[in-house]
């Protein structure tokens, strides 16, 4: 991807050591004030925090920067632009997935006691966060099953469902624990901003929503359609809403698949650069906007980056260029399409669930929620971001 890979290398990741600390004690809140405010577990500084290395267990291990993360997802490969509709598995419609038992998996009563005892047995190894292996985590019958989650994400149609964690009978330091290890199993969790913050707390912390520098996970404010920078995210449900704070997905192939057939004139658009607004997430302070193509298409396969909110607000910059009249109505039609009731797919978590969903071929969104009164019962969800792809 050119400059913008350079300029996310800029952004590594920064915060206080969690390497050498006891793995509970690095997930149950005792973190850097700076890490705290958002709400995330900060990576060690002074060095790289990828790991490095490809475990035998067959997924990668250890974990990423924000900056390699943001290039390993962003260096998407590309021959040329699709010759036409892609279709396929990922290419679906809300009337292809209405059914939850299509993409809803109820844990097994064993399963869940292989979960209660992988948690027991990783806290025993005293080891921290950064030095966690999937081998720390066993899980006899479950590895199996993650396999196949990761291959309907990866090659399917791109988000999985799983219900039944028992995090009302943990402490939130059990649950995220068991939610990182499930993640290592996975792939590669990587550092979700320039911070260094590993596992991310979604839920409302009083921030403004109007400010344009906060990011709105953290407020009960509708989220717009968006891409997040890895390959895989994951949410584990803590607490649900009083109401509202449905997740809404939609597939971004069956959008562009749309768009092809509507208006073919405006798809080789999406094949060109966007400048996509930093909002301050760039760690040096000196980047403000990256130029993003949405779509890159190899092997015969879409993969979609877009960001409602951050390609639109750039504009915000005095030496940026006011939209066209061609790319705002392509914009404008890309998203219509995807608040079409036939394209996109709502769901509610309860306690347990965990969502995961490929940001190569889902858009996702978030309504807006009220929130119970009580502090214990409010929404929160723990979010991962996960490098599966090659």
């Amino acid at each position: 991807m050119g400059g913008a890979r350079v300029a996310l290398e800029r952004g590594a990741a920064r915060g206080d050591s969690v390497r050498g600390r006891p793995v509970h004690d690095a997930l149950d809140g005792r973190r850097s004030d700076r890490g705290a405010a958002r709400g995330g577990i900060p990576a060690p500084s002074g060095r790289c925090a990828c790991g490095g290395i490809v475990t035998s267990e067959g997924v990668m291990g250890r974990y990423f920067s924000y900056a390699q993360q943001s290039g390993h997802y962003f260096n998407r490969p590309h021959e040329k632009p699709a010759p036409g509709p892609i279709g396929g598995a990922a290419a679906w419609r809300r009337g292809d997935v209405a059914d939850p038992a299509i993409w809803r998996t109820a844990l097994a009563p064993v399963q869940v006691d292989e979960l209660r005892a992988a948690v027991i047995h990783a806290r025993g190894t005293g080891r921290a966060l950064g030095d966690l292996r999937a081998l720390d985590f066993p899980l006899p019958t479950l590895a199996r099953e993650i396999a196949r989650w990761r291959d309907e994400i990866q090659n399917g149609r791109g988000f999985q469902v799983v219900s039944g964690v028992p995090v009302l009978e943990w402490s939130e330091a059990d649950a995220s624990l068991c939610f990182w290890c499930l993640g290592l199993h996975m792939g590669r969790p990587g550092a979700q901003n320039p911070q260094g913050d590993l596992l991310g707390h979604v839920r409302d912390d009083g921030a403004d929503a109007r400010d344009p520098f906060v990011r709105l996970y953290r407020t009960a404010a509708n989220i717009a359609y968006h891409c997040d920078a890895a390959d895989v995210v994951g949410l584990l449900c803590l607490h649900g809403a009083k109401r509202g704070g449905a997740s809404r997905i939609v597939s971004s192939v069956a959008v562009y698949d749309e768009l092809v057939r509507r208006r073919p004139d405006l798809v080789a658009r999406l094949y060109q650069p966007f400048l996509l607004d930093i909002r301050n997430e760039d760690a040096s302070g000196a980047l403000r906007y990256l130029p993003i193509p949405p779509c890159r298409y190899a092997d015969g396969r879409l993969r979609t980056f877009y960001h409602s909110d951050y390609f639109r607000s750039v504009v915000r910059h005095a030496d940026v260029p006011a939209f066209t009249g061609a790319e705002r109505e392509l914009l404008d039609l890309y998203e219509a399409i995807a608040a079409q009731p036939d394209f996109y797919l709502d769901m509610q978590f309860a306690p347990g669930d965990i969502q995961w969903l490929s940001n190569h071929t889902i858009l996702h969104a978030r309504t807006a929620y009220e929130d119970h009164p009580e502090p214990e019962r409010r929404r929160h969800l723990l979010r991962l971001w996960l490098s599966i792809e090659a």
